[in-house]
């Protein structure tokens, strides 16, 4: 009889290891004030905002509009230029922890689709950008979103 294997243990990012580089949109519209979508992640069921990594043949700007329809399904106008960037550890598959540098770009939603390749696998619901800021876990992420909604406001 074969004795079970123990676990391996979780790697974990290294001291100064250099982040993994990954793109999000920060899906905007006004409604009751400036709004920002959210959409839970399919793992954990946090917060988050979609976001993914670079793909092959697209700009940075592209990839993260790409992941707002794929993972939320939104269509509108995403800025060319990212407004900042936050970082957190990502679980892989393969129980590895990474450290991820994510590149953050402005969307201003036109319309959510009524159907998109991962509506089954997450939710979506637009909060004030105060509320939406409240809801992330990432201290950057937070920030961003604040700041974001501040200047928008600023700007009606």
């Amino acid at each position: 009889m074969k004795s079970p294997k123990a676990p391996r243990p979780k790697k974990k990012a290294a001291i100064g290891e250099e982040p993994r580089r990954q793109y999000a949109a920060l899906p905007w519209r006004i409604g009751e004030g400036v709004e920002i979508l959210l959409a839970s992640s399919r793992e954990s069921r946090r917060w988050i905002i979609p976001k993914g990594w670079p793909m092959r043949g697209k700009k940075p700007h592209a990839a993260a509009a790409l992941e707002a329809l794929q993972e939320a399904g939104l269509v509108g106008k995403i800025e060319k230029i990212r407004i900042g960037a936050f970082h957190y550890h990502k679980r892989l598959k393969n129980g590895a922890d990474i450290l991820c540098q994510v590149d953050v770009f402005p969307m201003r939603v036109q319309r959510q689709r009524k159907s998109w390749p991962e509506k089954e696998q997450r939710v979506t619901q637009w909060f004030t950008f105060a509320d939406a800021a409240e809801e992330v876990r990432e201290p950057e992420l937070k920030t961003l979103i604040l700041d974001f909604g501040e200047r928008q406001t600023a700007a009606k």
